[in-house]
């Protein structure tokens, strides 16, 4: 019997996994292409964490200041992520990411206006001029309603609510992939010329986060199990303003065009916190004096078409270090956060009209209304700007046929994201990756599918059912969250890094033995297994290159190295591969920048 004969089997030129944003923009330009593609999702159709992206999409459209432009948005960009990033990736995106925006338009998404008619762009954290283009603050969920509504008319197949275990192959190229159904727990295998990992980020592995249940880390760990390597894992961006209370919520995200439409950060004495936060000014002991304060902000303002810029929103890890520092020193809110206030800066009218998701997600969730009350707010783990290490060109891995694309892939952010950078991102690499996915596919056949390699999946998820007793892996994933929060969390050093790294080792030892009982349908304590054992992939990469990057720079804190050095870990990114002896770590130089890039970054 073969393998089509005993599993459901089904066939594409380029099969995508992931259907957020990333996953479907790859979908719609290879099918655009003309090649037959297969979309996998983990969930239904349109539940994709990109749904519970709010404040907007960056782009330099120049709508709302005409000084704005690719250049300006590369330059930020760069900032933003210490000069880690890589130079050729952070310059398509500045450069494409206008297209993409006015694309989505023209395909029907429905964007706020300015007073002439044209997309209205409002301010956020780390972009000099007011460049995020638009949906109240729903704007990932109008950018999947868009994407799916024209892409699901362009042929392409829709698996939805299976869950990939595997990809298939070796480290030299992809095959496809080998999954099953979360409904019947039956098995399905995938053959594809080529494959595009979409499949987002890696907040689940902690505690406090602001990620929906399918953000496990599978593409990455899909990749690096293959053996495509991983990079900047070290970099995990915490979101400064989650929700703190009640307990059920905490951590769900609080946009950040709260602070976008003037909402102020403040400790429990009613103090703005930002202030005494600066860059420029901050020194460890002493915070800046009034005077030197305003006249930041007056010339920081410059050129930005606004009187005044707010501290409030600089970039993501200057304000949750902040905040994380103000509850240390017992400054916090009552549940350990500190206070967001709109309500004092708009009116009960302007919040509804222009937040009005955050206006019900506090009134339903908390109690809260939030155009008469501030909020209680605290970093919670966000975003992963480390993932897949991919080619900037073309998204395509040291894997032949595996592309990535999204946040599972790294490069384009490096230390640091800039807000809403991340939506631009998946338009603009969705597309390079469906694109060169099926060009490739184009000119290459089906590599033949290994019948062993599709026995040694099915046994490897069958092995938890195969067990009488053993752990379970909803205490198993229970005790990683912890873990992470305790030793890898917003603040680092050497000792809790190392206990980390114990730690997670022990924990894949109890997950090697999780055990579930019961059948296969609807089973939740064998997804939890899939589930585990990908965050524990991403974990301990996550851990052992924290453990490597002797500094703090963007997203990576250290206590024992708390300054950023400008020698010799300015210029490496960290990569991490399958090694003979387990996971290795590799210092890899940064690719030298062309004379005119220099230029471009000189020009401010």
């Amino acid at each position: 019997m073969t393998t089509d004969d005993k599993f459901e089997t089904h066939e594409h030129d380029v099969l995508i996994i992931g259907a957020g944003g990333a996953g479907l923009r790859a979908a719609i330009e290879a099918s655009s292409m003309g090649v037959s593609v297969g979309l996998v999702c983990k969930s239904l159709l349109g539940k994709a964490h990109t749904v519970m992206a709010e404040g907007g999409v960056a782009a330099a459209l120049g709508n709302v200041e005409p000084k704005d432009g690719w250049k300006v948005h590369f330059r930020d960009t760069m900032k933003g992520g210490r000069y880690l990033n890589q130079w050729r990736m952070a310059q398509l995106h500045a450069m494409e990411a206008p297209d993409r925006v006015n694309e989505l338009e023209e395909w029907g998404a429905l964007f706020d206006r300015t007073a002439d008619g044209r997309i209205l762009q409002r301010n956020f954290g780390g972009h000099k001029y007011p460049r995020l283009a638009h949906v109240g603050d729903r704007t990932g969920l109008e950018m999947i309603r868009t994407l799916q509504q024209h892409g699901i008319h362009l042929g392409m197949s829709v698996y939805m609510e299976c869950t990939v275990t595997r990809l298939l192959g070796d480290d030299n190229r992809v095959s496809g992939a080998f999954g099953y159904w979360r409904e019947t727990g039956k098995f399905v295998i995938f053959k594809a010329r080529t494959v595009v990992l979409a499949t987002g980020g890696i907040g689940r592995a902690f505690k406090i986060n602001s990620n929906s249940w399918e953000c496990t880390g599978d593409g990455q760990a899909l990749a690096y199990l293959l053996g495509a390597e991983l990079m900047d894992c070290e970099f995990m961006q915490f979101h400064p303003t989650g929700m703190v209370w009640p307990p059920s919520v905490r951590g769900t995200l609080i946009t950040e065009g709260v602070r976008g439409e003037g909402g102020t950060l403040r400790n429990k004495d009613g103090k703005r916190i930002m202030f005494d936060y600066i860059p420029e000014l901050y020194a460890k002991d002493t915070a800046p004096t009034e005077e030197e304060a305003d006249r930041w902000l007056e010339e920081s303002a410059k050129g930005t078409g606004k009187s005044r810029r707010t501290p409030d929103l600089l970039p993501r890890d200057i304000v949750a270090r902040a905040i994380h520092s103000e509850v240390k020193a017992g400054r916090g809110s009552p549940h350990g956060g500190v206070f967001l206030d709109i309500h004092s800066r708009r009116s009960a009218a302007d919040i509804k009209r222009k937040l009005p998701a955050m206006y019900h997600q506090f009134k339903e969730l908390g109690d809260v209304d939030i155009t008469r009350e501030s909020m209680e707010v605290g970093p919670t783990a966000h975003y992963t700007m480390g993932g897949i290490r991919v080619d900037p060109e073309t998204q395509e891995t040291r894997v032949k046929g595996l592309f990535a694309a999204g946040e599972c892939a790294a490069g384009m952010h490096g230390a640091n994201r800039l807000g809403d950078n991340s939506l631009s991102d998946l338009l603009v690499f969705g597309r390079i990756a469906g694109h060169h996915a099926a060009k490739l596919a184009k000119a290459t056949s089906q590599k033949s599918v290994d019948a062993g390699q599709i026995e040694a999946c099915e046994r490897e998820a069958l092995a938890p059912f195969e067990r009488e007793e053993g752990r379970n892996p909803f205490q198993v994933r229970e005790d990683l969250m912890n873990q992470m929060q305790k030793y890898v969390g917003i603040m680092r050093n050497e000792g809790d890094l190392q206990a980390g790294v114990v730690e997670l080792e022990r924990l894949a030892a109890d997950a090697g033995k999780c055990a579930v009982s019961g059948n296969r349908h609807f089973n939740a304590g064998w997804h939890e297994t899939v589930d585990l054992r990908n965050l524990l992939v991403v974990s301990e990469a996550m851990a052992r290159a924290a453990l490597v990057r002797k500094e703090s720079r963007g997203a990576h804190a250290r206590e024992d190295f708390p300054d950023q050095d400008k020698g010799h870990w300015s210029q490496v990114n960290l990569v991490v591969r399958k090694g003979s002896a387990g996971m290795e770590v590799e210092q890899v130089p940064l690719p030298p920048l062309p004379d005119e890039i220099k230029q471009v970054l000189e020009e401010e």
